[in-house]
Order: C-alpha cells, then structure tokens, then sequence
C-alpha cells in the first residue's frame, strides 16, 4: 500500500518546563531533529506566550515539524509530517522526546495520502504509548511490555 506522506502526532507529557518555555531552545531541538530526521529546512518560526507556553514550526522540503507547548503541565503537542520516502520522520520525534526529557508519550502515525480505486484517498492510523525513563541514563530510556528500560 503506497502513501504520500507519514503524519506522527505525539502527546508528550512529564517535559521539562524551562525547556518548554524557550522558544531558542526549541528552535535549536527542532533544527537538529530535521538534520536527525533527514530533512531539509526552509524556515523556523517560534513564538513564546506570556507568561509562558511556546509555538513553533519548521517548515521543511518535506513538510513540517511543530510544537506548542504548555509548561505549566509539562506537556507538548508535537506534530511531524513528511511527504516521500527520504526523511525518516520518527528519528526526528525520538530526538525531540529525548531533547525536551519527556516521561511519556502517546504517538500516532499517520500514513497520509493512500489512493483508493476511485481516485479518493484514504489514511490509515497506528497508535502507541511509551514511557521513557529519562531517570537512570541507560538506554533509550523506552520500556518494552516486560517494563524493562532498553
């Protein structure tokens, strides 16, 4: 089944809130996750609200990756789409998750763009959730269904 594009959709949650209230910090993780990710970037913008909460967005060759972020809860929703096959768009959510410290994640992939007989299109949806131990510095940090950290 072919598809124009990979949509990851992510709740990140547990984050640390000074990295979520630095917009140039943001810009500097989302910046390297398109390098990671293989993407080429075309333009950044990243707004800081006050008192606190960011929104960013790189727009890249390949599409977009964004961010909007509430500190207070420790949370971030993070969105990153890609067209093609070169990028590889889930390294560039790894990095991110990894960057921002996030505990927890909720991530959905998307696969965008798949052409029915008709000449419709369809999606079709993949949905997971990872706990990351960011705490012991081992590993990745993500946990397997025995609850081992890997």
């Amino acid at each position: 089944m072919e598809t124009i594009g990979f949509h990851y959709v992510v709740e990140a949650a547990g984050c640390d809130p000074k990295i979520l209230t630095d917009a140039s910090k943001l810009r500097e993780i989302f910046l390297e996750s398109a390098k990671v990710g293989k993407m080429e970037v075309k333009a950044s913008y990243f707004f800081k609200f006050s008192p606190t909460g960011v929104s960013g967005m790189l727009i890249v060759a390949e599409s977009h990756i964004s961010i909007h972020t509430w500190p207070e809860k420790r949370y971030a929703a993070i969105d990153v789409y890609t067209c093609g096959t070169t990028a590889d768009p889930e390294k560039a959510v790894d990095y991110i998750l990894d960057k921002i410290k996030a505990e927890y994640a909720h991530v959905s992939e998307i696969k965008r763009g798949i052409e029915e007989d008709d000449d419709t299109f369809t999606h079709m949806i993949l949905t997971w959730e990872e706990s990351l131990d960011r705490r012991n510095g081992n590993g990745n940090g993500k946990k397997d269904e025995n609850g081992e950290t890997g």
